[in-house]
């Protein structure tokens, strides 16, 4: 029996979790940290809640008996990638990373790629309407353009209080390009800022934007840890796990 542990919630990591469910010899555990309130479990045993950093999901996967190490966070969860990076090495488990397709720009988009939420808000131009997709924690780097409006949507709301510059729409995707449009029309909106999350659950804001010729400032990724291998496929990172992969690789 092989024991597999997947880090993340997301619809990635659940597309792995059903596939390794349903094959002989895989023991699947699906680890989501439990900030979302009613999450999408996937498939087979689900842990919730943290580790204790990267020496207590060592001591995790060491006393789990675990053999394949699967990080399938959110592209932007830089803290989690690093942890599992190092927590492969001390353990001694195998790890590879599932990263969904970033986004390109197409014809008739106006994009500025900034690296960072800092340099997004830097960019808001004075007195604009912004449809902001950052996620509920980056709210306060933003309502500090006190010179600017922002209608910024989360799946759960942030912790209060919200900012009098804010409007908080709690909303979960997949969205339709119809639905954004209408955002966009409805309160009157003139920028889109979101992060480079890829995928196609929250593509059609791209496409309403770029139907209503709005800029979009777009957040890039963080790069990877070093020395650990990425798919961009569920069938990839199954095929990986029914195979013999090295530490990091």
């Amino acid at each position: 029996m092989r024991r597999v542990l997947i880090l993340g919630g997301t619809a990635e990591a659940r597309a792995l979790a059903a596939r390794l469910a349903d094959l002989p010899g895989v023991d699947v555990v699906s680890s989501l940290a439990g900030r979302v309130t009613e999450p999408r479990l996937p498939a087979g045993e689900v842990h919730v809640g943290g580790f204790g950093g990267p020496d207590g999901l060592a001591a995790w996967l060491r006393e789990h008996r675990v053999d394949r190490l699967v990080d399938a966070t959110h592209p932007f969860a830089e803290r989690m990638s690093a942890s599992a990076a190092k927590a492969s090495r001390a353990a001694e488990v195998p790890l590879i990373a599932l990263r969904r397709r970033g986004w390109g720009e197409g014809e008739g988009d106006d994009w500025q790629r900034v690296p960072s939420l800092a340099e997004a808000a830097a960019r808001v131009p004075a007195g604009a309407r912004v449809f902001l997709t950052t996620g509920r924690r980056s709210i306060p780097v933003f309502a500090a353009r006190t010179d600017a409006w922002f209608l910024a949507r989360s799946v759960d709301p942030p912790d209060p209080p919200v900012p009098s510059n804010v409007r908080v729409l709690v909303a979960r995707g997949p969205y339709t390009v119809e639905g954004e449009r209408a955002l966009i029309r409805d309160h009157r909106l003139a920028v889109l800022v979101t992060k480079d999350s890829g995928g196609d659950m929250t593509r059609a804001k791209l496409t309403a934007a770029r139907d209503a010729r709005l800029p979009v400032v777009m957040v890039e990724r963080p790069r990877p840890p070093d020395g650990v291998r990425t798919v961009e496929d569920p069938a990839q990172a199954a095929a990986w796990v029914q195979g013999f992969g090295t530490v990091g690789g």
